[in-house]
């Protein structure tokens, strides 16, 4: 729609010629989802910004405060170090993760508090080893 609505003709009369126009050259025929009610996740509860959050969930994006999310990162790396496959991977992953951890606990972030401390790498090495033994 680049029309620019005419001065002295009102709003709506102008809008309602460009879906009238837009009718009759059919651009509304066979729209995905004609038809059909719009999707929602839960029942009998409307959130306005559902749309933001299906797309959110469906482009793969995370909106989590730092911290929060580094303690994700965190709990994710503590669990591929443990099922890592030698130990200087292990060494490799906690090295990098207490790397994030000690950035973070000396510029912190706005939002909460990360509440995690770096990982003793030779309590996960010690751990890691066990894990292997009893395999």
């Amino acid at each position: 729609m680049t029309e620019r609505k005419p001065p002295g003709v009102d709003f709506e009369s102008w809008v309602d010629r460009q879906i009238r126009d837009a009718e009759a050259r059919g651009e509304f025929d066979r729209l995905p989802g004609a038809g059909e009610p719009l999707p929602h996740d839960v029942e009998g509860t409307y959130d306005e910004l559902w749309w933001v959050k299906r797309k959110m969930a469906r482009e793969g994006f995370s909106v989590l405060p730092p911290a929060l999310a580094l303690r994700k990162e965190a709990e994710d790396a503590l669990e591929a170090a443990l099922a890592a496959p030698s130990e200087r991977i292990v060494r490799k992953i906690i090295g990098e993760i207490n790397d994030k951890i000690r950035d973070m606990m000396f510029k912190p972030p706005p939002g909460p508090p990360l509440g995690k401390k770096p990982y003793d790498v030779e309590d996960v090495v010690r751990q890691w080893r066990e894990r292997r033994a009893d395999r």
